[in-house]
């Protein structure tokens, strides 16, 4: 169903990408009333599809900032894992909550500025007709192109939820541990609409 390792190694970062949206959105659309029904299976296939293309690690670091560095190896691993299923679950509840038509790669796309970093443009339709603009940040990393943040409708998530993180680091004076145990961000399906500009 996905493209093999040594595909993936020839593929372009708008490629990846395309590839993984147009399986992913095949899939779900063929079955999307018997996942509205079985979100734990959606919740599975969320999963699966953010493992072909997502580097769960680097974003982890990312959002955990400048506290990455003095966590334990146990702390970070921990925390890598809590934030997945976090975006797992965020994930699948936007796809389930959102009216949408249809979410596309555009035809055009912005030149690559580094070898080892890219961009890739996408658009997700709302059923009212709004075109709401996703921009996936994608980086190198041993011969795949990997995703390393989102930006939707100019929201940053991988910023929002270093803040988040920050935030309740300092609400929980320092405490790896607890900050993991609770790790509960929240991006509503709301706040995507109205959008931002954090791009």
């Amino acid at each position: 169903m996905f493209a093999p390792p040594t595909q993936a190694q020839s593929m372009g970062p708008e490629e990846v990408v395309r590839n993984n949206i147009d399986t992913f959105m095949g899939e779900l659309e063929s079955r999307k009333d018997y996942y509205a029904d079985n979100v734990d299976e959606l919740k599975e296939l969320v999963d699966e599809n953010l493992e072909n293309v997502a580097d769960f690690r680097y974003i982890g670091a990312s959002v955990m900032g400048s506290y990455f560095r003095n966590a334990s190896p146990e702390q970070r691993r921990d925390f890598v894992a809590v934030f997945r299923q976090t975006l797992i679950d965020t994930y699948t509840r936007g796809l389930v909550t959102f009216d949408y038509d249809e979410i596309r790669v555009t035809d055009t796309q912005r030149a690559q500025r580094y070898d080892d970093q890219a961009s890739v443009d996408m658009e997700i339709v709302a059923n009212d007709g709004n075109v709401y603009p996703v921009s996936y940040s994608l980086r190198l990393s041993d011969g795949e192109w990997r995703v390393v943040n989102v930006i939707v409708n100019g929201i940053n998530l991988g910023l929002t939820f270093r803040n988040q993180f920050d935030q309740a680091m300092r609400d929980n004076n320092r405490d790896y541990d607890a900050v993991i145990d609770n790790w509960s961000p929240a991006v509503g399906v709301d706040e995507l609409e109205e959008g931002g500009d954090d791009a």
